[in-house]
Parts: structure tokens; C-alpha cells; sequence
């Protein structure tokens, strides 16, 4: 089974004064072009229930540049520009599917600072890459090396609020093939006391990164506050907020991109529960926890290394009673506070509600591939086909 896997190769890099205005100037107009797109596409609609899609966009992009006003969408390169009218779409595409919200307007602010350049709009050849409308290539930290003659089919610029710059190369990875079968599978249930508990009985320890550098965060933002709005020193003030998040967010990131690594390597099967995190971290007293702990983030990755690397994740349904069930004799205790670790079954079977949560994880997962859809699953990688939920008749604490 051979795989063909488009994988994003991520660098930073330092650019010349020149090039730093070039690329913000590039950013400005993605944005303006994307808001522009937007409002007409949500003015035809609603004067006149005309649907306009990417070609009429683009005819509009071309009548714009001819205007005095908007004469400066010709000092950047056209790429970019073309490239977010199919963002565009694609936000519209995903809408009408009803897989996302309505499509919002860019903020100078808030949103991502980038722009995409395809094949025709940047030169990459023997380890340098320029791209168009400038006269010297990037000077990029190439951190690791780029897959054996490969081909960038697209360079996406950006730059974070902490002020760095990256750029991600888009390339086919041949390396990335089917590990061989282990026939090993694990249930894992995640927490904040144990980020992660293995069915095996292991634990893995929350790192808990945000808490390291919570007084740091903390002494930044009150400084912050003091300063005045739109002044430079808010502005030197808010680098410093961002970049200490930034650290925060490498470290996290670095965190589970090894974690999830090794359980795919270890696994043929691997079990977790489908929970539901945007409504968790309404819970005021926990919210600060669950984000940092970062459950969402870790089941993205470990669904994609899954589907590179021929493993399969089933997510068992949130409803399924995973610490209240009895694992040696699936006796249900009517309910169990959050504070309760240890509990004891009327079989005389002590449990750790961690491990034993695992346990009944990964039970209900094999059920699932043996049986089908009666254990709870939601679904299951990599084809993610369906299968019937049963809600229980109490929701579990």
C-alpha cells in the first residue's frame, strides 16, 4: 500500500528590512482583497440572491487594480491575492456544506499575517527560495532537511504575534509509508492530574506549561495594562505578552507531537473518547487547565499520524460511562464525584479511576472492531464511517 502524503515543512527565517516591508505590504493587501470579496459576495446575496463565486471574484480583483484607489494591489505579487479569493471559497464551500460558520471579515489586529505563493510566484533551487518581486532569496534556518528531491508546491509566509517569521513549505513526502502491523492496541483516557493514563497502566505527567511561566505571563500583562492605547510602548508591551504565550505554545506543541508519535509507533489500535472541549471549558474553575492541557490538539495529531502510518483511532462516544463501569465485572455505580481517585466495586476489584477508565476505553474500542457500532464509538479512522450513538440514561460527572 503505497501513500502519497502532502506534509507542510515549517522554518523560520530572518528577513532584510526590504523584504520585511515587502511581505507586510503583501499581507495588507491579502487582507484588503479577502474583506473586499467578502462584502461583495454578502451584498449580492442579500440585494439580489446572486450567489458569486471564485471567477467573478476574480474578474472583480482585475477591475480593482485598474482603479486609482486601489492601484497599490499591483506593487505586491498577484499569487497571493488569487490565493486567498480561494479561501474565500473554499469558507464559502464549507458554509453551504454546513461544516463551518458564515465566512467573517479579516481584522488588521487579530487575524493570521500571511500569503500563499504557488508554484509560478517563487523560485526554490539549491537550498534557496526567492520569491516573487524580490531580487535575494529568504535567508531561512533550515532546521531539517526537506525529503530527498522535493518540489514545494506551495510557500506559505507568515508572521506570529510574538513577531516571528515562518515560512512552510508544502511538499509530497515519500518517507511517509505504513508501519508494519504490531497488533498492540491501547485505551487512553485524558486528565490534568495524568495528561494522558494508558490502559497499560502507565501514566504520563501533565506538564502543565502555561503554570511555569504563569507569573512571568501574569507580571507582562499587568505592565501591559498600564500602557497607554495606540502608543509604542503597548506596542513593546504586547510583543512581550505574545512572546511568552509563544513559548508556552512551543513547548505544548512539542509535548504532543512526541507523545503522539510514540503511541502511533507502539499501536496498531489506539482508543480515546470523543469529549466535547469547547463545552468543557466553560467550567470557569477548570477552563485554565483544559486549554492548557491541549485534548483537542493532541486527538488532531494523533488522528493524522494514524492515517499516515496505516494505525486506526476509534473515539469512544462522550456519553459512555468509562470511570463509573467496573472493568473486572462492568458493574455501573450510579455516580462519582471528581475528587474520587480510588474507588472500590462491590466485587472487591479496587480501581484507579484513571486506569480503569482506560480499561473500559479500550474494551469498548475492540468491541467496536469486532462488533460494530455497539459500543458507543462516534467514529473511527481512517474511513470515519458513522455508528449509533446510545445515549445513557445519566449523564456521567
Amino acid at each position: 500500500m503505497s501513500t502519497h502524503v502532502q506534509r507542510a515543512y515549517r522554518y523560520r527565517f530572518c528577513p532584510t528590512d526590504a523584504q520585511a516591508a515587502e511581505l507586510s505590504r503583501t499581507f495588507g493587501c491579502v487582507r484588503k482583497v479577502y474583506n473586499m470579496a467578502l462584502a461583495a459576495r454578502t451584498e449580492a446575496w442579500a440585494t439580489r440572491q446572486e450567489r458569486v463565486n471564485y471567477n467573478a471574484t476574480s474578474a472583480m480583483l482585475t477591475a480593482w487594480k485598474k482603479t486609482e484607489e486601489l492601484a497599490y494591489l499591483n506593487e505586491v505579487p498577484s499569487v497571493p491575492l488569487q490565493q486567498t479569493l480561494r479561501h474565500l471559497q473554499t469558507a464559502f464551500t464549507h458554509f453551504f456544506g454546513k461544516r463551518a460558520q458564515y465566512p467573517r471579515f479579516k481584522s488588521r489586529k487579530t487575524s493570521r499575517r500571511s500569503a500563499e505563493y504557488t508554484t509560478n510566484a517563487f523560485r526554490f533551487r539549491d537550498g534557496k527560495l526567492t520569491l516573487a518581486k524580490m531580487t535575494e532569496p529568504l535567508a531561512v534556518v533550515w532546521s531539517r532537511p526537506l525529503p530527498g528531491g522535493a518540489k514545494p508546491s506551495t510557500v506559505t509566509v507568515s508572521q506570529d504575534s510574538a513577531g516571528r517569521w515562518f515560512v512552510s513549505l508544502l511538499c509530497e513526502d515519500p518517507s511517509v509509508r505504513p508501519l508494519p502491523a504490531t497488533g498492540q492496541a491501547v485505551g487512553v483516557d485524558v486528565g490534568l492530574d495524568h495528561l494522558l493514563t494508558l490502559s497499560t497502566g502507565e501514566k504520563i505527567t501533565n506538564p502543565r506549561h502555561e503554570r511555569r511561566d504563569r507569573a512571568a505571563l501574569a507580571r507582562e500583562q499587568r505592565r501591559l495594562a498600564k500602557k497607554e492605547k495606540g502608543s509604542a510602548n503597548r506596542a513593546r508591551a504586547q510583543l512581550k505578552v505574545a512572546q511568552i504565550h509563544a513559548r508556552i505554545a512551543d513547548r505544548r506543541r512539542d509535548t504532543l507531537h512526541k507523545l503522539t508519535t510514540r503511541l502511533v509507533r507502539e499501536n496498531q489500535t489506539i482508543v480515546i473518547e470523543d469529549l466535547t472541549v469547547r463545552n468543557m471549558v466553560k467550567n470557569r474553575k477548570l477552563a485554565r487547565a483544559i486549554s492548557d492541557a491541549a485534548w483537542s490538539e493532541f486527538r488532531s495529531m494523533l488522528e493524522y499520524k494514524a492515517q499516515w502510518y496505516g494505525r486506526e483511532v476509534i473515539a469512544v462516544d462522550r456519553w459512555f460511562p468509562s470511570s463509573r463501569l467496573c472493568s473486572a465485572c462492568n458493574t455501573l455505580r450510579d455516580k462519582m464525584l471528581l475528587n474520587v481517585r480510588t474507588w472500590t466495586c462491590d466485587c472487591g476489584v479496587t480501581h484507579d479511576r484513571d486506569v480503569n477508565a482506560a480499561h473500559n476505553l479500550l474494551a469498548a474500542g475492540l468491541a467496536v472492531t469486532v462488533c460494530g457500532a455497539g459500543a458507543r464509538p462516534q467514529w473511527s479512522t481512517p474511513d470515519r464511517r458513522s455508528a449509533t450513538k446510545q445515549k445513557p440514561s445519566r449523564r456521567e460527572p
